[in-house]
């Protein structure tokens, strides 16, 4: 029951962020929406969410934020040098890289965030292998890929979310 107060809080403080107003006639919509959402979809909703609550993970995913915007920039930078280059110098694949990351909602969030960078999709998740559509394979070895494409990522989401 309380998971389901707190969801109803979050969601109305979205609405009201959202539609920036307090005017009783928005605080009721938004009240009656949020009621709405969270009686049809709380069981979805991971439990594990609510760790992110804890002021220490909340530092790492402050400096987490900064650590994936590095890594996008980067990205941006490398497709743009393989989109103008004459040669257009690819070596496009799917590779499968390893996580040990033991959370849904850690897997979720790493693949989203290699997801994000450009130059690599991720494809499926099975277990703790990822499958990720890279721009540019630079090497056969699993273990090699795993260190370029998770490692950045994966120090700072286990202490966000493991």
């Amino acid at each position: 029951m309380l998971k389901k107060v707190i969801e109803l809080l979050l969601l109305l403080g979205i609405w009201i962020a959202l539609v920036w107003s307090i005017q009783v006639a928005d605080v009721i919509a938004g009240f009656l929406v949020s009621l709405v959402v969270v009686l049809i979809f709380s069981d979805i909703f991971p439990a594990e969410v609510f760790k992110m609550f804890n002021p220490v993970r909340i530092f790492w995913f402050l400096l987490y934020i900064p650590v994936f915007l590095w890594a996008v920039i980067k990205s941006n930078l490398d497709v743009t040098y393989r989109v103008f280059h004459p040669e257009i110098p690819i070596r496009p694949g799917i590779v499968k890289v390893k996580t040990s990351l033991k959370s849904d909602i850690a897997k979720t969030f790493l693949a989203n965030s290699i997801t994000l960078t450009p130059g690599t999709l991720t494809v499926d998740f099975i277990d703790d292998n990822l499958y990720v559509h890279w721009i540019n394979i630079v090497s056969e070895d699993p273990e090699v890929e795993t260190k370029i494409i998770v490692k950045k990522f994966e120090k700072y989401l286990k202490k966000i979310f493991d």
